[in-house]
């Protein structure tokens, strides 16, 4: 089931998800990541589509987004101390947009600690990152500036429902024999390099353009 909100914030939420503004950021992210990354894009796609398939209790955010969930922040001086989205699949990438009125030179740069990279984020720029294994914050903007944020996600629990069978993984287990077992486990400690299949290099992407 979609996550319950109260009347107020179904309300505000209904609002947000049908304007024709944040239908554009979110569906422009979505494209992006389908162009830089079309292998794991295609990963989400039919991850959700066949979640979607399967409840279909479910309603999706958006018609041409293949995250299954977004965050509004509302400032007005949006600010996150570093860290790592530990609940995502490790090698997803999530989508953040940023937006308000704020002077970008001297605040709300996007920082990502492991690459020592400390990146410009004007109001209105979209990233996308692998935000469950690169640690990241951004900085403080003026006292007088606002600065809000979308971000777009899905969180690794759901590929593994869907991978498991639609089923808890204390259930999938009940329907393996000892040697299946086994072999489960012994693959979950390659699932990092699992992961890398689906990152797509620049001469790849190159020649899928021409």
């Amino acid at each position: 089931m979609n996550i319950p909100h109260d009347t107020t914030t179904g309300a505000v939420l209904a609002t947000l998800l049908a304007h024709a503004a944040i239908i554009r950021i979110c569906h422009f992210a979505s494209a992006v990541f389908a162009t830089w990354a079309p292998r794991l894009h295609e990963r989400y796609k039919d991850s959700f589509e066949a979640l979607l398939a399967h409840d279909n209790s479910l309603v999706r955010n958006f018609v041409a987004s293949v995250w299954a969930a977004v965050a509004f922040n509302f400032g007005p001086q949006t600010v996150t101390y570093r860290h790592r989205d530990s609940h995502n699949i490790p090698y997803g990438w999530c989508a953040i947009t940023a937006l308000g009125t704020f002077n970008y030179l001297l605040g709300g740069h996007l920082v990502l600690w492991d690459l020592k990279l400390v990146i410009q984020f004007p109001p209105g720029s979209t990233i996308l990152l692998p935000s469950a294994i690169v640690e990241h914050s951004n900085t403080s903007i003026g006292l007088h500036e606002t600065r809000y944020s979308i971000t777009q996600f899905s969180a690794g629990g759901l590929f593994r429902w869907v991978d498991q069978g639609f089923q808890s993984q204390g259930r999938f287990f009940e329907t393996l024999n000892k040697q299946e077992h086994d072999a489960y486990m012994a693959g979950r400690t390659h699932h990092w390099a699992n992961g890398l299949k689906y990152f797509s290099t620049l001469d790849e992407l190159d020649i899928k353009s021409k």
